[in-house]
């Protein structure tokens, strides 16, 4: 009975799914096609990042991330964090591993949401793309304003959790802060 209450939620998504299909049957197909690749692409890309997380947590030491992503590392902790940010590959379900890492290691709360905003607004790949689709004015435009509101909402939430309040979150059990 455990089982199912942790996975109440894909359970429901796969009813609704099924039902969908039997309502009609092209659209049903085309959403369990979409669906498969979509949990193909994952399965591909989540084991390498997972592989890598694991690589850093044991290669980097916890000290050194303080140092660079701590509460009192200043720029550094925005430059690191700007740095994680910009060479980032992949879409934003890769980030959330490392941000779990980052506040494992000590990082400051401010620089992990900062670092998950930076994934998704300044990542080399969509500066490109707007650059060539949208020009400058409006690449610069919208990354300085997406940059700043990032860490400002990175000093919100660390004023509203506590680091080992949120260390102390197990996402198995289903608890809730």
């Amino acid at each position: 009975m455990n089982k199912l209450k942790r996975y109440r939620f894909f359970l429901i998504l796969l009813f609704g799914l099924i039902i969908l299909t039997f309502i009609n049957q092209s659209v049903g197909w085309n959403a369990f096609q979409l669906t498969g690749k979509s949990i193909l692409d994952m399965l591909f890309l989540l084991p390498p990042v997972l592989i890598f997380v694991g690589l850093l947590d044991k290669w980097v030491e916890k000290e050194t991330l303080i140092r660079y992503m701590g509460e009192k590392s200043g720029i550094y902790g925005i430059l690191f964090s700007l740095l994680l940010g910009v060479i980032a590959a992949g879409p934003l379900y890769v980030a959330f591993p490392i941000a779990a890492l980052l506040l494992k290691k000590g990082a400051s709360i401010r620089y992990i949401v900062f670092f998950l905003g930076v994934w998704t607004t300044a990542k080399l790949p969509v500066i490109v793309y707007e650059f060539a689709s949208f020009g400058v004015k409006f690449t610069l435009i919208h990354i300085c304003f997406g940059l700043l509101f990032f860490y400002l909402m990175g000093i919100i939430f660390e004023k509203f959790y506590d680091h080992q309040q949120l260390l102390k979150y197990d996402i198995t059990k289903n608890e809730s802060l």
